[in-house]
């Protein structure tokens, strides 16, 4: 370990030299705490490390104070929490200033290494040390989370780009709102690109083969590596299946049940329970999320039809699952934004059996009903969408929108120009 601190020190000297884009979520923490990036893998939460990284530099913190590890790395696989002891020891012993000082450890891909969590509550009760992890396992880091490590961290989650990231890493500039025409239509050919296209940062600007190439290796990647050999998984056939089917119900409802009986009627062998675990496997590694029914009775809600929605738009399209309906691709898109501002998520369905897309409960307590609507020219559309969005506020009581692609785009300009909306409401 003492031999390989140098050259860890000296390949974040490296890091620090890359120009990143600038994210709307940081990976920092009070002091006491640790800063816990969970995300699907590729969604940026290194470069997330390496800008915090940047800012220490640039704050005046001295380079030999900063220790970049990715568990992944060849060269430390596998290791232990005995492991990870000895290569923080090797850190303050090539650099012994660094005992006299205040340091920072950047952790990349922690769930790589076996009881990470007693390590780093030691190094928070006897170092004068601020933490930062990533993981890509949802399950492994909550768990160690909310008991070893209660109390003394903080969870972020890691998203691929949002349109206005994503627009930032394409070059192009997010105008203020209010839009003309011809910025709207501009915008509407970008937004139509990112729903195809999807937000990994790894295929902003890459031709379609190789963007295609990137995702389905991407796919690949995570259904082997956080999937199968994380989960200990035989049957790839089915695991395979199941993947492909959640991801083009994205948007819809998926009954288990019926699923169940599905696989049984093609031969394959299957068990509810089996069913039940592996649809939990793709939520930990952030794949796909199935958001269920608010309902007050709780057996129904937990028999209810789950809807499912993928991490990402782009994956829609690379695992060739034939769907271009941008409608379902938008309502995917809105999922993920409010699940970017922090909301808790279900979708409602009225006594009528009309179903709002989307129930959220804001982290300052706020709820609200949210239909998310691609094409409202229609006006059968606007109608339909309409008539169960008030039903649903009737039943109730909570206030209700439905999200159209203008009205979408000026609410993310608003976010990103709060300056210009308040100035704007001022004139009204």
């Amino acid at each position: 370990m003492l031999t390989l601190v140098p050259t860890l020190v000296e390949e974040n000297r490296l890091r620090l030299r890359r120009v990143l884009v600038e994210r709307a979520v940081r990976l920092d923490a009070p002091p006491g705490r640790i800063a816990a990036g969970i995300g699907m893998r590729r969604t940026g939460k290194t470069c997330l490390m390496i800008r915090e990284m940047q800012r220490l530099v640039a704050a005046g913190v001295d380079e030999t104070a900063i220790l970049f590890v990715s568990f992944e790395d060849d060269r430390l696989t596998p290791l232990d929490a005995g492991g990870l002891a000895a290569l923080v020891d090797a850190f303050y012993a090539t650099y012994p200033q660094n005992h006299g000082r205040s340091c920072h450890l950047f952790l990349d891909e922690i769930q790589c290494v076996t009881d990470w969590s007693r390590v780093l509550r030691r190094l928070l009760d006897t170092r004068d040390v601020r933490l930062t992890v990533s993981g890509s396992s949802a399950r492994m880091l909550s768990r160690e989370i909310a008991t070893e490590l209660r109390g003394r961290s903080l969870s972020v989650d890691v998203w691929p780009y949002a349109f206005e990231e994503w627009m930032r890493a394409g070059g192009h500039d997010l105008p203020v709102a209010p839009h003309g025409q011809a910025t709207r239509d501009g915008l509407m050919g970008h937004l139509r690109r990112y729903l195809n296209e999807g937000g990994l940062p790894d295929t902003v600007d890459a031709d379609l083969a190789t963007r295609q190439r990137i995702l389905r290796d991407h796919l690949d990647v995570v259904l082997f590596r956080d999937v199968v050999e994380r989960n200990g998984i035989t049957n790839l056939p089915l695991v395979r299946y199941l993947m492909r089917t959640l991801l083009a119900s994205a948007g819809r409802s998926v009954s288990l049940h019926k699923l169940y009986n599905d696989l049984q009627s093609q031969g394959r062998k299957v068990g509810k329970d089996t069913l039940h675990a592996y649809l939990s496997h793709f939520e930990d590694a952030y794949l796909v999320f199935p958001v269920g029914l608010h309902d007050t009775a709780p057996r129904r809600a937990e028999n209810a039809p789950r809807k499912m929605y993928a991490v990402d738009t782009g994956l829609l399209t690379a695992a060739r699952l034939g769907t271009d309906d941008l409608g379902q691709r938008f309502e995917n898109l809105v999922f993920l934004d409010l699940r970017r501002q922090g909301a808790e998520v279900s979708y409602y369905q009225t006594r009528e059996r009309r179903e709002v897309d989307f129930l959220a409960t804001h982290l300052d307590g706020r709820r609200e009903l949210v239909q998310a609507c691609w094409d409202a020219s229609d006006p059968e559309t606007r109608a339909r969408e309409q008539t169960a969005l008030d039903e649903a506020c009737a039943e109730t009581g909570l206030g209700g929108r439905i999200v159209t692609p203008a009205g979408w785009l000026d609410e993310v300009s608003r976010r990103v120009f709060p300056e210009a909306g308040a100035a704007a409401m001022r004139l009204q």
